[in-house]
This record gives C-alpha cells, sequence and structure tokens, in this order.
C-alpha cells in the first residue's frame, strides 16, 4: 500500500499504482482540473508521473497560484514557440529553449533572419497550438534510442549534445506535444491549454551554438508569458519604462561612457562626466575604508596561471576568462590540447593535428600516443609548467592572499583588511554584453579581510553593516539579502564538507542576528570557494539587480590550496580565515544599475555637474562668471552657459540634460549679490543671496541627501528560472 502524505497534514492510502493525476481525482474535481504540476518529496514532477507502489511519499500540487508554476509553465510556452516556427519554416535547427527570471527564449538555426514584422504571425500560429489542447507527453528513452530519434528529427544540435553534453547520461527524455518532439529534462503542464492567452514575443537576438563564436551563429528568439492577461500587461509597461531608462541610451545623451569597437566590445570608456560619478563612488568607499581600519594595495593585471591554479579559478573560470598568455610560441595550442583532452571532446586525427602544429611551434615534450587521454594530457601539463604562462586577472583575492603571505603574521595583527580599486577581466560571449551591466573589463571595490576564528563573526558583519551604508547614501533601500549556500549534489566546490557547515552555519548566524530584509536560503548559489551573502536590489520599475556582496571563506586559506598561517597567542601557527567583499560589486555594472535606476537625474551629490549658471543676457556675464567661481570654491562642480540664447531655451536644455540646480544671474542680481535658483525637482525657487545658494547646495551634498526616490513593490520571484533544459 502506497501512503501518500497532503501539505495539509492529511493522508491518502492507495492500494494500486496511481499517477499524480489520479491523486488529484481522488482528492475532487476542482485540483485535478487547477493542478499543473507535482512536487514528490521536493521533487518537481508531470502529473502523469507513477508514483511509487508502496511506502509513503510526501505530494504537493502546483496550481496558477504557486511561484514555482510560472517557471513549468513558460518553459512548456517555449515548446509551443519552437512547434509554431517550425510550423511556419522549413529547415529548423532547434538548440537550447531554457526560461529567464522573466520569460523564456529558443536558440533556432533558420534559413532565414527572423525579425519582428514575424511576431504576430508566429503569436497566431501559438495561438492556434494553445487552442488545439495538445497533451504534453514525457518520453524517457535509453541512451541509444535518445540519439537514433535526434537523428530521426533530423536534429543534428540535439544530435552533438547526447553525444558529447550528456555523454554520461544513460537515459534522456524527450516531450511530445501534437507532431513536435524535443529533447526536454522537465518539468512540463498537462496541455497547451493551460498555457492561455498573456504571452508576448519580444525581441531577436544573435547567439552561438554553446556560446562559441567558433560555431554555428543561431537566432535566439525573446518572449514572456503570464497566468494573467494584467500581469503580461504590468510586465510590457514595465519593458516600455525600461527602454526609456537605458543606461546605454543615456549614456550616450549624458556624455557618460562610449564602447568603440576599435578597443573593445565589453570594455568600457568612461568619458569625463561619467568619470566623475565614478570618482565620487569612490571617494565615498574610500573615506569607509579609512574609517574602518582598511589598507590599500594595488595588484597587477596579470598574474602567472599556477596562481590561479592553486586558487580554483584556473580552470574553473576557464570558460569566461580570455586565452592563457604563454612565453613559447606553442604553448596556446598546448594549452587548448589539454582543455580538450580532459574534456573528452577530440578525436585521434584532431590530436595528431593539433601536435603536429605545436611542433611546428617549438614544441619539444613527449607525449605517448598508446596513454589514456588523461596521461596524455598530464604529460602535456609537465611540458606547459616548465614555461611561464600568465592569465589577465580573474579576481583579486589570489593577490591579495600573496600580499598577506609576504611576512610572517601574529594573532596581534588580525584582521588584516586589504583593499583595491581592481581591475579584473572576462571573455564574456559577445551575445551576453551589455553597454556597462555585462562587461569583460571591469573594476571592482574590492577587499579580502584575514581574521581569527573568534573574529570572523563581528568582520563579517561589520561589512554586511557597509554595503547597507553604501546602500543608503543612494537611497537605494528596497533591497534582499540572499544567502547563496553550495547545492550537496553539485561538483563545483572545492573543500570538505565539514568547513562548508561551518562556515554556512557562521553566515546564517550572524545574517539573522541582524533581522535583514527579505533574507532567505538559495542552495546552489555559493562561490566555488565558500557561502555568501549577496544583496538584491530592486530598482524603481520593479527589477531585481544583484549589487554588493560578502563572502566567507575557509577554503582558500587552507593546506590544499594558499596554507595561510597566523601565529597564535600559544606561539603555535594557526589557519586564518578570510572575507571576501565588495559592497558595490563591479563600479560599471553598479554605475548603469543607478543610471538606470535614476534615469539619468542622479542626486545632487552624486550628479557630474551639480550647477549651472545661466545668463539672462550679455550684460551679467561677468556676474555669471563670478558667481561660478564661488560655487566652485565651495566644492561644487559647476559650469556656465554664457552665450546669448533665450533664458527660456537655457533653462530648457539644463533640464533635458538634468542638471539639478540651474543658478540664473541679471544685472538686478549683480546690484544685490543674488542669484535665482531653479531646483530640477521643486521647480523655481525664486531669488536668494548667493550664500544661501552655497549653503543650501553644500548642505544636500554633504548629507548625501536623495530626494527623488521612486520605490517599486518587491520584486516577484515566482518567475525565477529552473533546470528544465539538459
Amino acid at each position: 500500500m502506497l501512503t501518500v502524505q497532503l501539505p495539509d497534514g492529511s493522508s491518502r492510502p492507495f492500494e494500486t499504482a496511481v499517477t499524480c493525476r489520479e491523486v488529484a481525482e481522488a482528492i475532487g474535481p476542482g485540483l485535478a482540473k487547477a493542478a499543473i504540476a507535482a512536487e514528490i518529496d521536493g521533487v518537481q514532477r508531470d502529473l502523469t508521473y507513477e508514483l511509487p507502489a508502496t511506502g509513503e511519499v510526501k505530494l504537493r500540487f502546483l496550481t496558477k497560484r504557486d511561484a514555482e508554476a510560472l517557471a513549468i509553465m513558460r518553459h512548456s510556452c517555449a515548446h509551443v514557440m519552437a512547434q509554431a516556427v517550425m510550423r511556419l519554416y522549413k529547415d529548423v535547427q532547434l538548440a537550447f529553449g531554457p526560461t529567464t527570471s522573466t520569460g523564456f527564449y529558443y536558440d533556432m538555426l533558420l534559413p532565414q533572419p527572423l525579425t519582428e514584422d514575424d511576431f504576430p504571425k508566429i503569436e497566431a500560429e501559438m495561438k492556434a497550438i494553445v487552442k488545439e489542447d495538445l497533451a504534453f507527453e514525457r518520453m524517457d528513452k535509453p541512451r541509444a534510442e535518445s540519439l537514433q530519434l535526434c537523428e530521426e528529427l533530423g536534429q543534428r544540435f540535439k544530435v552533438e549534445h547526447v553525444e558529447t553534453g550528456l555523454g554520461e547520461e544513460a537515459e534522456l527524455s524527450f516531450y511530445r506535444q501534437g507532431e513536435f518532439i524535443d529533447l526536454c529534462r522537465g518539468v512540463h503542464i498537462p496541455s497547451t491549454s493551460h498555457i492561455g492567452k498573456a504571452f508576448k514575443l519580444l525581441n531577436v537576438a544573435g547567439a552561438y551554438w554553446k556560446g562559441d563564436a567558433s560555431r554555428d551563429q543561431l537566432q535566439r528568439l525573446y518572449a514572456t508569458a503570464f497566468f494573467d492577461k494584467a500581469e503580461l500587461d504590468a510586465h510590457l509597461k514595465q519593458v516600455e519604462e525600461a527602454k526609456k531608462r537605458d543606461h546605454r541610451v543615456l549614456g550616450k545623451q549624458l556624455e557618460l561612457f562610449t564602447i568603440d569597437n576599435k578597443v573593445g566590445s565589453g570594455l568600457i570608456l568612461w568619458l569625463p562626466k561619467g568619470a566623475v560619478i565614478r570618482q565620487t563612488l569612490e571617494a565615498m568607499i574610500r573615506e569607509e575604508l579609512r574609517s574602518r581600519g582598511y589598507e590599500v594595495v594595488y595588484t597587477p593585471h596579470v598574474g602567472r596561471v599556477e596562481l590561479y591554479e592553486t586558487s580554483g579559478h584556473f580552470p574553473y573560470y576557464r570558460e569566461s576568462q580570455f586565452p592563457v598568455l604563454c612565453e613559447h610560441n606553442a604553448g596556446q595550442l598546448v594549452d587548448i590540447l589539454v582543455e580538450r583532452l580532459k574534456a573528452g571532446e577530440i578525436t585521434d586525427d584532431e590530436e595528431a593535428k593539433l601536435l603536429d602544429a605545436a611542433r611546428l611551434l617549438g614544441f619539444d615534450g613527449e607525449v605517448d600516443p598508446k596513454k589514456p587521454p588523461a596521461e596524455r594530457a598530464a604529460a602535456l601539463d609537465v611540458w606547459a609548467h616548465k614555461h611561464e604562462r600568465y592569465l589577465l586577472k580573474p579576481m583579486n583575492c589570489p593577490h591579495h592572499i600573496m600580499i598577506y603571505k609576504s611576512k610572517p603574521r601574529s594573532y596581534r595583527d588580525l584582521p588584516v583588511r586589504l583593499a583595491e580599486f581592481g581591475t579584473v577581466y572576462r571573455y564574456e560571449q559577445s551575445g551576453e554584453l551589455g553597454g556597462m551591466t555585462r562587461v569583460r573589463g571591469f573594476t571592482q571595490d574590492d577587499a579580502h579581510l584575514f581574521c581569527t576564528p573568534e573574529q570572523v563573526a563581528d568582520e563579517f558583519r561589520a561589512c554586511l553593516e557597509m554595503t547597507q551604508a553604501v546602500l543608503k547614501s543612494l537611497g537605494m533601500n528596497n533591497y534582499r539579502v540572499r544567502l547563496g549556500f553550495r547545492d550537496p549534489d553539485s561538483s563545483k566546490y572545492v573543500g570538505n564538507e565539514e568547513l562548508w557547515d561551518r562556515a554556512e552555519s557562521e553566515l546564517r548566524s550572524v545574517c539573522e542576528s541582524m533581522d535583514l530584509p527579505g533574507l532567505s536560503i538559495e542552495p546552489g548559489e555559493a562561490a566555488f570557494y565558500g557561502p555568501k551573502a549577496d544583496f538584491v536590489v530592486t530598482d524603481c520599475i520593479g527589477r531585481e539587480w544583484q549589487l554588493g556582496t560578502v563572502q566567507l571563506d575557509y577554503n582558500l586559506p587552507s593546506e590544499g590550496r594558499f596554507a595561510l598561517e597566523y601565529i597564535g597567542a600559544d606561539n603555535k601557527p594557526h589557519r586564518p580565515v578570510m572575507i571576501h567583499r565588495a559592497p558595490l560589486g563591479s563600479l560599471e555594472r553598479f554605475v548603469g544599475v543607478i543610471i538606470e535606476h535614476f534615469a539619468g537625474a542622479f542626486p545632487l551629490w552624486l550628479a557630474p555637474v551639480q550647477a549651472r549658471v545661466l545668463t539672462v543676457s550679455e550684460k551679467s556675464e561677468e556676474y555669471g562668471r563670478e558667481v561660478e567661481a564661488k560655487l566652485r570654491a565651495a566644492g561644487l562642480r559647476v559650469e556656465g552657459d554664457y552665450r546669448g540664447s533665450k533664458l527660456g531655451a537655457k533653462i530648457r536644455e539644463g533640464q533635458l540634460e538634468l542638471v539639478p540646480y540651474l543658478v540664473v544671474v541679471g544685472e538686478q542680481d549683480r546690484d544685490n549679490g543674488t542669484v535665482a535658483l531653479r531646483d530640477r525637482i521643486e521647480g523655481d525657487l525664486g531669488s536668494c543671496s548667493l550664500a544661501d545658494a552655497i549653503a543650501r547646495l553644500t548642505e544636500e551634498v554633504d548629507d548625501k541627501r536623495v530626494r527623488q526616490v521612486a520605490e517599486a513593490p518587491a520584486a516577484d520571484l515566482s518567475a525565477k528560472a529552473v533546470g528544465n533544459e539538459y
């Protein structure tokens, strides 16, 4: 007999094997109609999933009211979108179609490019498929049959993925709705009719097969879906508002930054006004560092590969790193060969060709072709380590660790707090770059603390408080704190379980003692070396951005990594604990976010130009320049407009350029020593003495006052992406 435990505490016995749908029907027709998926002992399943014949299971049905249901429906809608495209166009090759936090996309190869003009007919076909009420049928097949099915379907990307990416899988699953069949992990809704009418295609962009720029260029079709039309309308309104606030557009209009292909994609050129914002943020952080006992350091932009091998950043971040810089001409070829051998992604013929090419460039190592791939890779590694190899710095922490190790440390020296505005580099795929928020070179307001185990709680708490203070100074008070813990089933984390448990317990204890807003634990979100607390900020139109972070690390100081030490009060060596922290995160990303958050209308203390002097006529230019000089002497960033243009036109320009204060001067002001202030927020403030105007502005700057903040409700987390793709 099977006993099904339900969320309300009740249980249901079943004497024969049943599916989740049959349990729902036994409970009542209302639930059977509303349920779209099930959760069995914490694992999501289709309603067609057959429960074990005996024992006990915990079962929860997911309906439209449950947060997890939206991602399931969206993934099903991605399949419907792909089906619609295949009905309308010939020779479509499917890649991947996962959900995102705001919708979903599908990467496809088509003979012709899609444009937004194609969206109406694709959406019309999707509506027809929804109306057909096609059931989602799961098919589990052994590996050989899965490969055969993909070949019969003529889907070469799926064939390759089964052969390589899923090479360890003994059994794979497919889903069918009508004539459409797709390789998919699932879960899916019962039938297409559960999607409803609240979906919308958004845009189309370029992508590469498996993110490799040397492979096929695909078309990525973006869309979103909701259970309710009103929710879709609200989302589309938010999308339109986001377009108005796009930092890439505002950055150009306000002359804050630029990106030039001659310099390189994803590499930011800070223009003078943007540099002012960056310098002002850096100055704020530096003052916090000074008051909190940090020491500022500087480290190089490159480091030897062995440094990052010790830390684990190489090869952990390999796919998002720039290529290795090798002393030997054959170094990069050998490096590529080692990587592909370890991944099992090279044929004997390809290996022989690469080795021949390497020998032409002077490779003189010994590689026995009869040895297993792992041993051949090891032999190549031995040769590589005889030659200097460098990486563009992917992280600052290994460099700060070496500064800590540069001299003996006593417990009396701890905590050691090392800080740096350190620039690091990641080779993001071109299709993933986005203005300042996704770049290839970025500067972190980074710091690493080395402390005794007894100091961990106080130091971690202080780092959290510093991040809160920084966000408060920008009026960004609408945030939640996400605790990123490891996923016990994942192999990406380094270090032993005992240290992880200890770090997670300490981090959780500190955070819960502070009553942080929206505190939640998310397994799988930890850094590879330790758990972390991320500050996830909701901007004024309801979008979430992960900004500041504080991370606890017992692993990099360990014997297997850098073997850090300090001499304790007992005169014996002890192991310090590391804390990684960055209140802003990346300066590029942070500035991109606040451009959109404030729509370019920065608070006075942060604005590139804080005031502009406007003359009524050319007769008052001399006094205007005197006013400008006195404002500048008071520490304000000011400029003047002394053109002979009409005053109304000058005011209009100042408003369009989002200057916080316009200081209007005429002949009467010259005679009286006054100015007429115009506030970007409150409008015309009338006439006042120049001294009073300076006092008003400097007080607002000194207080870091943020007078205009539009806060959205907390972001809806129901759309979180799930692991529905192989």
